[in-house]
């Protein structure tokens, strides 16, 4: 069957359906992971997306149960230049094309995703429909354009959990299993079980097992809970997840961690949550031209000057000059100089915009769960 992606800004690529039939509308982005499509399609924070993947042939491995980063595939859309009909793997339940259909996931193969990324690149990335069968290239075109823009948009109550859980209760023990064949064991682990009260914008299921396997009992809350309700459970640490959207859409979740950032509990943010911790203490973040989307992004450490190779999806950053005084940058990225990360100077507060969860991606940055697990202990 026949495909169309189509752009706002008039550009359109003629393709294959390498996935459900139908149309699929959203911000067109791209990602530049070798690896790693089921949990690029099953992460929360594409959530209003269609991804591009950069890596010329996709699903050769197919898809595996303990590779999932949520219930299901979250992306809006899906593209590839070629989608591989076989799955060789022996963990795998099915190929990718199967997956995409069961979760009625409009996908587009053969198109040239070289060409299509240096247009999102040159222009910044853009809204755009992908639709298969017989279509008028030029209505798509208009579809494109009356798509709601990314700023402004609230997407995490798309993609929250509809009331709190444990992630111990929640967790496929099938899943977790054949998931940690690939792990790395943690690099301490906590003196007694830890309580962490974990607000869900669009939570990792691996955010979660390195919290598990470090020994933190995770308490998830819906985006929306009233600061009072982590609060509650007595925490030793907050967490903040990632998600999709606008952070400065959010503002109940930014008035939600401004007050539990008064208490002087150990909090610790990753990609939206930290967009969100910074704007809870007093900055601004902005969106970035094509964003950083991939698990091969340079980011250094400034306090050691290390160089860290990690994975990043997000389309937002924090303003380095809104920060207020007591609150340093720790981490930069070498792409583009953003800011990847900062600390509280007086409150055991710090956040980072990539994610050392990985998964996939490399491990580098896993020892930033070590410092959280130090923090609580400390306190």
């Amino acid at each position: 069957m026949n495909a169309i992606l189509a752009l706002e800004d008039g550009t359109w690529y003629r393709g294959v359906a390498a996935g459900a039939p139908g149309e699929a509308r959203g911000e067109v982005v791209f990602n530049t992971s070798m690896t790693g499509y089921q949990e690029v399609l099953t992460d929360p924070s594409y959530a209003g997306q269609i991804v591009t993947m950069t890596a010329p042939q996709i699903g050769n491995y197919g898809v595996a149960p303990g590779d999932a980063e949520s219930e299901g595939p979250r992306v809006a859309g899906f593209v590839m230049r070629e989608a591989s009909p076989l799955a060789s793997n022996y963990r795998a339940d099915g190929t990718l094309r199967d997956y995409l259909v069961r979760h009625n996931i409009v996908a587009i193969a053969d198109i040239d995703t070289r060409a299509l990324t240096r247009v999102l690149r040159s222009a910044g990335v853009m809204r755009g429909v992908i639709a298969t069968g017989q279509v008028d290239p030029d209505e798509l075109v208009a579809k494109a354009r009356a798509i709601p823009q990314m700023e402004g948009s609230d997407l995490v109550r798309e993609v929250t959990c509809d009331r709190p859980f444990e992630w111990r209760e929640k967790a496929p023990a099938a899943g977790e299993e054949a998931h940690h064949e690939f792990g790395i064991s943690p690099m301490k682990r906590a003196g007694r079980r830890l309580r962490v009260a974990a607000y869900d914008f669009g939570i990792k299921y691996n955010i979660l097992r390195r919290l598990d396997a470090y020994g933190c009992d995770v308490h998830v809350f819906p985006a929306g809970a009233p600061a009072k309700d982590l609060q509650a459970i007595e925490p030793d640490g907050i967490f903040l997840s990632n998600g999709p959207g606008d952070p400065a859409a959010l503002p109940y979740a930014i008035d939600n961690v401004r007050q539990l950032a008064q208490g002087g509990t150990p909090m610790f943010g990753i990609c939206l949550g930290h967009q969100i911790l910074g704007l809870a203490v007093g900055g601004q973040t902005f969106k970035l031209k094509f964003g950083h989307r991939g698990a091969n992004h340079p980011v250094k450490e400034l306090a050691s000057g290390k160089v860290e190779i990690t994975s990043q999806n997000h389309g937002f950053a924090v303003d380095p000059g809104s920060l207020p005084s007591d609150v340093q940058v720790t981490h930069l990225n070498l792409y583009d100089g953003t800011v990847e990360g900062f600390r509280h100077l007086s409150k055991p507060m710090f956040s980072v915009q990539y994610h050392p969860e990985a998964s996939p991606g490399p491990h580098d940055a896993d020892y930033l769960f070590k410092q959280f697990l130090e923090s609580m202990e400390k306190r």
